[in-house]
């Protein structure tokens, strides 16, 4: 069995003919699955019934089970999956004037252990499928879009997707490449590559990697310190890619693809948000061909209560010295922290407003 999420439109004609069944079916199938977005193939009556038996039995649409809907007050909706083997993700969608943006989950729980996220702080449990991160996409959709919307095949609702949710990408290289490559598709659901952000912790080997698909995927970089004492203090994947050979690796993938790197910087009160730091990172970052920055003011977490948000004089100050340098810096506002949905603050639960509770992970 090949679940149908995973399968690039391009691959659907071969497959068919390589199980003796009727190539022409195809583009029915992409209509089905990317037009009128159908989460069961009993759905999808413009097949016959027979051949929708065989869809099922060969290539099957794992749909995730919505748990939990958590919606904050500025819109931001979060959602807990459960998944067909007892374990769960979160994924976020994010309503903005004239953007959909989702957050999407590559991997079960996350092994880096970065200090301020949430989603790693129980370890990993393990990585999903291409269609499992897919699968994140196609229940957004059929809660999201407008009746009118999916009745008319009219396309996806979504304007925008990051791979920032539980998990590393480039720890799930192929499985998240496949996803973002069906998602990317134009007989698919046809999301726009400059439209797809990737985000890594560092993983410098993936670099290279993702340079030579040749995809215009944006690569957003956590980066959060400026220097290899304090960001092996947040990040333990310094230890193993120092910040030095992080920033070779992203000046070889600036060369290679034209695109330009975003650093992600959550500031952390009285740890990494002073003057000193913003000058050091701007001394860093000068070393590179261009850059653009995020800086992220913490969205607090349960498992480290000593970490807090510095207060909106700091976090200007800090964006103060990036300007002044010709840094292209922004200070992003999180979107959901009241449903535990901002960055960093995924994990295996649901949270009210009231408070959190956990979800049992299976291994």
């Amino acid at each position: 069995m090949t679940p149908a999420w995973s399968i690039h439109p391009d691959d659907w004609k071969p497959l068919l003919t390589a199980r003796g069944l009727r190539a022409f079916r195809a583009d029915q199938i992409l209509q089905s699955l990317y037009r009128d977005w159908v989460m069961d193939w009993d759905a999808a009556t413009t097949l016959p019934k027979d051949f929708r038996e065989t869809l099922k039995a060969e290539f099957p649409l794992r749909v995730p089970e919505v748990l939990a809907q958590d919606r904050a007050d500025d819109g931001t909706t979060k959602l807990l999956l459960g998944l067909s083997d007892g374990n769960s993700v979160e994924t976020v969608v994010i309503p903005a004037k004239g953007r959909f943006t989702q957050c999407v989950s590559t991997q079960v729980g996350c092994a880096m252990g970065c200090a301020f996220c949430a989603s790693g702080s129980k370890g990993l449990v393990r990585s999903l499928a291409a269609d499992e991160i897919v699968a994140q996409v196609m229940t957004a959709q059929h809660l999201f879009a407008s009746p009118e919307n999916r009745r008319q095949g009219s396309g996806l609702c979504l304007t925008n997707l990051v791979v920032m949710g539980m998990g590393e990408p480039f720890a799930n290289y192929d499985e998240t490449l496949r996803a973002l490559k069906v998602l990317n598709a134009g007989k698919g659901p046809n999301l726009g590559a400059r439209h797809i952000t990737l985000s890594t912790c560092g993983i410098v080997p993936g670099f290279a990697r993702l340079a030579a698909e040749g995809y215009q995927f944006e690569l957003s970089v956590s980066l959060h310190a400026p220097n290899d004492e304090l960001r092996s203090r947040l990040m333990p994947v310094n230890k193993r890619w120092p910040i030095d050979e992080l920033l070779a690796a992203c000046r070889d993938y600036t060369r290679a693809t034209g695109r330009v790197i975003t650093f992600e910087y959550t500031l952390v009160k009285g740890l990494n948000d002073s003057r000193a730091c913003a000058e050091e990172l701007v001394r860093r970052l000068k070393t590179l061909p261009s850059c653009k920055v995020n800086l992220i003011p913490l969205s607090p977490v349960d498992h480290r209560p000593d970490f807090q948000t510095p207060d909106e004089a700091t976090q200007l100050a800090f964006l103060d010295v990036l300007m002044k340098a010709h840094v292209q810096t922004m200070l992003r506002r999180s979107r959901g922290k009241d449903v535990a949905a901002a960055c960093g603050q995924l994990r295996l639960r649901t949270a009210g407003k009231g408070g959190g509770v956990e979800t049992p992970c299976r291994s």
